[in-house]
C-alpha cells in the first residue's frame, strides 16, 4: 500500500469518526455508560465468527461488566479499514487477521502499536489432494496454485526462503473458496487451516502444508491500540485483555458452550461448522507457550523474523519499522498473573 493512500484512509477514518461521534472521537475519547462502564469498543478487519469466540464469551458471561467495561465488536468487511478507524481515535482496540497489516500500517506512520495476539501460530494453509500431494516447500514446482491477491507476498517469501525459482509454477489468483482445488482447476489453495466451512467442499481429503511450518512465521489475530490509548488508557487495555483471557479459558473448557453463545449472537453462523472450527482453532491459540507464558504473549524472535522477511521482500515502501515501533509488551507485564496459563486441550 502506498504511502499516500495510507495517509488518505487514516485521514478518511478520523473524518467519519467526526461524523459519528464528534470532534473528541478524533482525540481518544470513547465514554461511558450511564451506570460509569468504560465503553470499549473492538473494531475488525473482517467480519464476526469464531475468531472472536472469546470475546463473546467474555461478553455473555459477564467478564467484561465485572471490569467495569461495556464491551461491543464492530465488524469489519471489504470497504472497512480498520486499522484507520482505530488510528483515528474512534475505538479503543482493534483485531485484524494478520501481523503484516499492523507491520506495513506502522512502517507508513500509523500510530498504532500490537499489545497481544489470539493465535499463537498462523492457520495460513497450502491445501493439497492426495492425487497430486504437496508435502513440503519443493513439491509446489510444476503445480497451478491458486492464491488470494493478499497471499502473492507470503507465496513470495516461502520460494524465496526455500531457493524455489517462481517460474517453475504457475499462480492463479483465486477467492476465498476452496471449490478450485475440489474441481481440479488448481494443483493447491491457500487458506486457514480452521476456517470450517471452507474446508467442507475438499471433504476431508485435504492435504495440508502450514506456512508456519515452512518457516514463515506470522501472527494471527492480534490486537492493536494507538501509541495515545497504551500511554493514556493502559488500565482499560489492561481489564480488556483480562477479561479476554477469561472468555478464551472459557472457550478451551467448554468449546460446545461457547459455540453457543456465539450462534445466539450471531444466529447467520452455522453451529456445526463454528463447534469444528473451535476445536481446529484451539491448538492455535493455547500450546506451550501460552501454557508457560499465558495466553496471548508474544515472542519478540517471532517479530523480528516478520519484520526481517517482509524487509527482504522490499514490502516497506518507507522504512522498516523497528521491533520497539511496532510492539508493546506493557499490557501483557500488567495481565502476567491473571492471563490464562493453559495449554492445548487433550
Amino acid at each position: 500500500m502506498s504511502n499516500t493512500r495510507t495517509r488518505r484512509a487514516f485521514l478518511h477514518g478520523c473524518a467519519a469518526a467526526v461524523g459519528g461521534l464528534g470532534l473528541g472521537a478524533c482525540v481518544g475519547t470513547s465514554g461511558t455508560t450511564a451506570d460509569g462502564r468504560r465503553i470499549v469498543e473492538m473494531q475488525l478487519g473482517w467480519l464476526v465468527g469464531v475468531n472472536q469466540l472469546g470475546e463473546v464469551a467474555a461478553a455473555r458471561l459477564g467478564f467484561f461488566d465485572e471490569e467495569g467495561l461495556a464491551f461491543r465488536i464492530r465488524p469489519g468487511g471489504a470497504n472497512i479499514d480498520g486499522v484507520a478507524i482505530v488510528a483515528s481515535g474512534r475505538y479503543l482496540v482493534g483485531e485484524t487477521t494478520s501481523s503484516p497489516s499492523i507491520m506495513l500500517a506502522v512502517s507508513q506512520g500509523i500510530p498504532i502499536r500490537c499489545f497481544a495476539v489470539a493465535m499463537q501460530e498462523h492457520p495460513y494453509t497450502y491445501f493439497s489432494l492426495p492425487e497430486n500431494p504437496v508435502y513440503e516447500p519443493g513439491d509446489l514446482v510444476g503445480k497451478r496454485i491458486g492464491i488470494q491477491p493478499t497471499g502473492r507476498v507470503l507465496l513470495n517469501a516461502l520460494l524465496a526462503r526455500h531457493q524455489i525459482d517462481p517460474s517453475r509454477l504457475e499462480v492463479q489468483v483465486v477467492g476465498s473458496s476452496l471449490v478450485p482445488l475440489a474441481t481440479g482447476q488448481v494443483d493447491v489453495i491457500t487458506g486457514w487451516a480452521t476456517n470450517a466451512a471452507s474446508l467442507r467442499p475438499l471433504g476431508g481429503r485435504q492435504l495440508s502444508m502450514r506456512l508456519w511450518d515452512a518457516g514463515i512465521r506470522l501472527y494471527a489475530m492480534p490486537y492493536y491500540a494507538t501509541h495515545r490509548t497504551l500511554d493514556e488508557d493502559a488500565d482499560v487495555l489492561t481489564a480488556f485483555l483480562r477479561a479476554s483471557g477469561r472468555g478464551w479459558a472459557f472457550v478451551h473448557g467448554n468449546p460446545e458452550r461457547a459455540v453457543e453463545l456465539l450462534t445466539d449472537e450471531y444466529p447467520i453462523l452455522r453451529p456445526e461448522d463454528e463447534i469444528l472450527a473451535a476445536r481446529l482453532q484451539m491448538p492455535y491459540v493455547f500450546n506451550e507457550r501460552t501454557a508457560e507464558f499465558g495466553w496471548g504473549s508474544m515472542s519478540p524472535d517471532t517479530w523480528s523474523e516478520q519484520l526481517e522477511t517482509y524487509a527482504r521482500l522490499g514490502q516497506f515502501s518507507t522504512r522498516a519499522p523497528r521491533l520497539d515501533d511496532l510492539v508493546s509488551g506493557a499490557i501483557l507485564d500488567a495481565t502476567r498473573d491473571a492471563r490464562p496459563h493453559l495449554g492445548a486441550p487433550a
